[in-house]
Parts: C-alpha cells; structure tokens; sequence
C-alpha cells in the first residue's frame, strides 16, 4: 500500500511538473480550475514554482567608460546625480531594500524614461515620493503618461502618472 501511495505521489508530482513548463512555455501567470485539467493537476501545481514574468530592464544610463573601480575607491564619472535611500515598504523588494541607497537622475523630458526605469514621483494618492518601476508608457489627449507599479506588489498604482510628476530616475542601487 505504502508503495501505491508513493507512485501515485509521484504520478500527481509529474504530471504537475509536465503542466507547470507547459505553463512557463506559455507565459501563463496564474491557474484557474479547469483550465488545465482536473484537480489532481492543480493539486500538484501548487507545490510547484509558479513561473516569474519578466520585467524591462531599465534603460542603461551609465556607460562602462565612466565607471573606475580600484582597489581603494570606485570613481563613477555621473554629471547631477543625487542620491537616495528607502523607506521599509517592501513594495520594491527584491530589488530595493530598507537602507538601501540609490544614484538618481532628473529626466529632462518624457522621452528620458521607458519600461522597466524605477523612478520617484508624486502622486495625488499617497505622501511624499513613491519608487517604482514604469510598466506601461502611453499617450492621451493629455500627452504622455506612465503607469507605475511596485515590483512586489500585485497590482499596479491608481491613476496615470505625468512627466511633472516625476522627480528622478534611478541610475544605480547600492548594497
């Protein structure tokens, strides 16, 4: 009996593994009952990792010629930068942590920006400055807006954000 038991353990195990890189193949992000087969799958898919969706990469605002590392220093040649550090909200995480510092730019135009720039902004919805990641860059009848989200955060921020709205960019996160 105890023998039946493991293959069948295994059986739900396989068949969970074949579903969830099916699922990766197909850039599934979530499974629904049904949708996939009967309950034993999705039995088995729950223990499984889930698969990750792939952010932007921010734009790359630091050539390698002006960045010096010795043993003694690092001289990064960055023209108006300022620097930051984070607040413990964890909606970044893992790429920003409490105490963790930044090298930020101000973007001179709409065009400074894309997907994937973890930027400070204001927003009409919360105080001070919020960090996080431009996942969508469209345009209305009022130009150009940006939509933010925090990278561990399960939905994305109320409201379409402005060029004027948006204090700095990030250039660099230090640990």
């Amino acid at each position: 009996m105890k023998l039946f038991k493991a293959f069948i353990v295994f059986i739900v195990f396989m068949t969970g593994l074949v579903a969830g890189n099916y699922l990766a193949l197909s850039q599934q992000d979530t499974w629904t009952d049904g949708e996939y087969g009967d309950g034993v799958l999705l039995a088995a898919a729950a223990v499984l990792p889930q698969p990750v969706s792939a952010k932007e990469n921010p734009m790359d605002r630091v050539p390698e010629k002006a960045i010096e590392v010795y043993k003694e220093r690092i001289i990064l040649d960055i023209q108006n930068a300022q620097w930051a550090t984070f607040t413990d909200t964890h909606s970044m995480e893992p790429v920003i942590f409490k105490g963790s510092n930044a090298i930020e730019l101000v973007p001179e135009n709409e065009d400074d920006l894309k997907v994937g720039d973890i930027v400070s902004y204001r927003s009409v919805y919360a105080e001070g400055s919020i960090i996080h990641r431009v996942v969508y860059k469209g345009q209305d009848e009022q130009g150009t807006y940006f939509i933010m989200k925090g990278d561990n955060l399960p939905t994305s921020d109320p409201g379409r954000v402005r060029f004027h709205q948006i204090e700095r960019v990030v250039v660099a996160i230090i640990y």
